[in-house]
């Protein structure tokens, strides 16, 4: 039996114009709520999101923090830089989250029910974790699903930080992928970016032109310490992920559900590719980051009075 959308708000709304998508894709529209994610979820309709990606705590056992610093001239500065120039680093301060779960299946268990409750028939959702909890995970995928609905599993592969010297460097995330329908869900071939041959004179020049499409392993670098992209939240994932994912598993004009939102890189990704987007999250800074970065979308704002 379908459930009725409710109309109830955590919290005051404000909402804005709608942010223009692509030419000729309408308008896409944004919204975001501070708070629990599992009551929040339950006030949506079944069937209301075409694709549904999250990236939760990876239950690392400790807290997930990333300080925010600049560099500026000062001549009694403690480095040197280019000719001679003297800097300090100034300290602006941290953003933080716990990722610790006594049971991290129990939290995660109804959150994944009411995910594939919210997917409509031809939808999608995948799930971003580490090699701590993505075995467990997949287990319990395959009952809340069925065996039958995986599609997919993509590695995320990147180079960065620091080398163990006691067992092989873990550089790679898992995203697990799972169809409504494994029979029927979208899947954009067309829409596919393409990625340089490795070999590519064996390939002939047209077919190097071209490029070829990625495997199920996908190599891109992390958020750039120093880069346009960083927002300073940790554990932000690369907008290039979230865009390949969206404009494949969708069609314009869809609607996106991200409901452990982090930095909103889902929420930037869907909008610029004229999809429409809710995002869920209950940490303030999270929040904070997120009316930073997306307030060019005009997001409407549920259980936060933004001004």
């Amino acid at each position: 039996m379908t459930r009725a959308r409710s109309d109830r708000r955590l919290g005051p709304v404000k909402r804005a114009p709608r942010a223009p998508g692509p030419s000729g894709q309408g308008a896409a529209t944004l919204d975001i709520h501070v708070g629990d994610n599992l009551p929040i979820l339950r006030t949506f309709a079944d069937e209301s999101f075409e694709l549904i990606y999250i990236d939760p705590p990876f239950n690392t056992g400790r807290a997930q923090a990333r300080t925010q610093l600049r560099t500026v001239v000062d001549p009694e500065g403690d480095r040197t830089g280019f000719a001679g120039r003297r800097f300090r680093t100034v300290r602006l301060g941290s953003r933080s989250f716990d990722d610790l779960f006594d049971d991290y299946l129990a939290f995660l268990e109804p959150r994944l029910v009411e995910a594939h409750r919210l997917l409509t028939r031809t939808g999608s959702f995948f799930l971003h974790l580490d090699f701590r909890e993505v075995h467990y995970a997949k287990v319990l995928l395959d009952q809340i699903f069925g065996r039958g609905c995986f599609i997919n599993e993509i590695i995320w592969a990147y180079d960065y930080g620091a080398r163990a010297t006691r067992r092989w460097s873990p550089k790679h995330d898992t995203i697990l992928w799972y169809a409504r329908d494994p029979e029927r869900y979208t899947f954009r071939y067309e829409d596919i970016d393409r990625i340089p041959y490795m070999a590519p004179k064996l390939v002939g020049p047209e077919k190097a032109a071209r490029g070829k499409t990625p495997t199920d392993t996908w190599w891109n670098t992390i958020v750039s310490p120093t880069g346009k992209e960083k927002t300073g939240y940790p554990t932000q994932k690369p907008l290039a992920i979230l865009e390949r994912i969206i404009r494949v598993h969708t069609n314009p004009g869809e609607r996106v559900l991200d409901f452990f939102a982090g930095s909103g890189t889902t929420g930037e990704a869907a909008v610029r590719l004229g999809r429409s987007a809710v995002l869920i999250d209950e940490n303030p800074q999270a929040a904070e980051v997120m009316a930073k970065r997306l307030g060019f979308a005009n997001p409407a704002w549920h259980g936060l009075d933004k001004e």
